[in-house]
């Protein structure tokens, strides 16, 4: 298979329920639904039998009351080195953050860090994170950053807009922003077109068709769709699922007669390889 072939999620999640509290449960439970909080390995493996490559992440948020260990995904990406990529994560409130960013790129082997400030409790333009930004700016090592909208904590905390000072400050820092960080979805295409190390993942936008055109039209119409990459959100959304949305797309703009989205742009999306995009290295196979 070319390198042109390969389909790379580029955003997966590992977890099991202990890794979250029972209110966190229950907050998640009343905004979606039946959504489960199984992700074991062995499920994660099964469902990327069709995917080529897959980033897979910790996440460090015990201000909403999930703590995915780094070690928990460490050990599994070792399992499948030549394509799986992990990434670690930290809490900015930790006093002990910037040794555990050094941990997880010099002893457990992890390519990137997953951040989501909204989640974390914290302004993102605040002294702590800003400090983690600087460290992985060292590290050379990518930021998956949850920057757009849920239903915890401020969301002024989360406008993707607040990436641009980062941006500005460490303009050797490869950030992904998760979701097109939606809604704010023209700010981060604004955002990805004005820094070089700056792109986004289409995940989480396959339920809203005409939200997910509107984000690949103007994507096309700012010249930025070659920095966006395929990602699933899994276990919440299957990779195919997405796929399956992104394809339709062409189709649903041709139906109403709408500005079109090219067949061309949402292959190359899907088969983008987003491995190289985020300078991650990974064993051979």
């Amino acid at each position: 298979m070319s390198d042109e072939q390969l389909i790379t999620d580029a955003h997966t999640h590992l977890y099991d329920a202990a890794h979250a509290t029972e209110e966190f449960k229950a907050q998640i439970a009343g905004k979606w639904g039946a959504v489960t909080m199984e992700a074991p390995p062995e499920a994660h493996a099964e469902a990327m039998r069709e995917v080529d490559r897959a980033i897979v992440l910790a996440f460090q948020a015990p201000a909403c009351g999930l703590f995915v260990p780094n070690d928990y995904v460490a050990d599994y990406v070792r399992t499948d080195p030549s394509r799986l990529a992990g990434y670690g994560s930290v809490d900015p409130h930790d006093p002990g953050a910037l040794d555990e960013l050094d941990r997880l790129k010099f002893e457990l082997g992890l390519k990137g860090c997953k951040m989501g400030p909204i989640y974390q409790g914290i302004d993102p333009l605040s002294t702590p994170f800003l400090r983690i930004c600087a460290r992985l700016e060292q590290l050379e090592l990518p930021m998956l950053i949850h920057q757009g909208g849920t239903f915890l904590g401020p969301l002024l905390h989360s406008r993707p807009i607040l990436l641009d000072e980062i941006a500005l400050r460490f303009p050797d820092l490869t950030i992904q922003v998760a979701h097109l960080g939606h809604p704010w979805i023209d700010e981060t295409i604004v955002l990805i077109r004005k820094h070089p190390n700056l792109y986004a993942d289409v995940s989480a936008l396959h339920g809203r068709p005409w939200q997910l055109y509107n984000a690949l039209r103007c994507a096309i119409e700012y010249g930025v769709d070659e920095k966006l990459l395929l990602g699933s959100d899994w276990p919440l959304v299957p990779t195919e699922t997405v796929i399956a949305a992104l394809r339709e797309v062409p189709k649903l703009a041709a139906a109403a007669n709408l500005p079109d989205v090219p067949s061309e742009v949402v292959e190359r999306i899907i088969h983008r390889d987003a491995f190289a995009v985020l300078g991650i290295e990974v064993a051979a196979a």
